[in-house]
């Protein structure tokens, strides 16, 4: 039921992070893995990819500029599982947001996300079958502090999931998201390097801990294989019980 045997599955910013420890994830269950890279700096985890026994190809593209999406897209090959995990952020308080700041988090983590889950997911609803994995966030669900394009580029996602999946749902096409706790990953660093920041997000997860990248990849072969097929629009918060306090 778990089992990714015979998928291909693409990761987007596969490089580092949770897009990395996703990719080889998907991989140990069985999938083959098309890694996205702005540049094509992925032989780390092309390597690891390798280790696992899957077949592995690389889609180089920066999707800062969003309209070359589809075409590029176009060229790929059959895909069944979607992972949506390239994103960027950008931290200045509200009353001082650049508004090229803003629309530049928007493209890579909306924009970009709708043209290729459109792209691909067409083709998944020519065939009848697909998994789409959004990545969403705890600021999915609240404010956030000093990250307005990135806040509200997360609760776009997460309506974007619902929006997908009521429409695809029926053709076979399943779309879920992941919404990450705070996690050790580059997006985090500037908080955890703030002392009283980082106890303070420490002290409020039940866990007591920070999150790995690694601790998401369950829900991520579970919303990838047929163990999900009758999951739709829903997001999955994997955060040791942030949300929960």
């Amino acid at each position: 039921m778990f089992s990714l045997e015979g998928k291909t599955a693409l990761v987007t910013g596969a490089r580092t992070g949770i897009g990395r420890a996703l990719a080889v994830g998907l991989a140990a269950a069985g999938a083959d893995l098309v890694l996205h890279g702005r540049d094509d700096d992925l032989d780390e985890v092309e390597a690891e990819v390798r280790k696992a026994g899957r077949q592995v190809s690389r889609w180089i593209l920066d999707l800062s500029d969003p309209r070359r999406v589809p075409e590029a897209a176009e060229r790929l090959g059959p895909i069944d599982v979607l992972v949506n995990n390239a994103g960027i952020i950008r931290r200045t308080p509200a009353a001082e947001h650049p508004y090229g700041s803003f629309r530049e988090v928007l493209d890579v983590n909306l924009d970009a996300v709708f043209l290729l889950s459109q792209t691909v997911g067409t083709r998944m609803l020519a065939r009848g079958s697909g998994k789409i994995i959004m990545i969403a966030s705890m600021l999915s669900f609240q404010g956030g502090v000093n990250v307005p394009g990135y806040t509200a580029s997360k609760h776009a996602v997460a309506g974007l999931t619902r929006a997908l999946a009521c429409e695809w749902a029926g053709s076979g096409v399943q779309v879920n998201a992941i919404a990450p706790g705070y996690i050790r990953t580059n997006n985090t660093e500037r908080l955890r390097d703030d002392p009283a920041r980082e106890a303070e997000i420490r002290a409020r997860i039940p866990a007591g801990r920070w999150g790995a990248p690694e601790d998401l990849v369950g829900a991520a072969v579970f919303l990838a294989s047929s163990a999900s097929d009758y999951v739709n629009g829903h997001l999955l918060a994997v955060d040791g019980g942030w949300l929960a306090r």
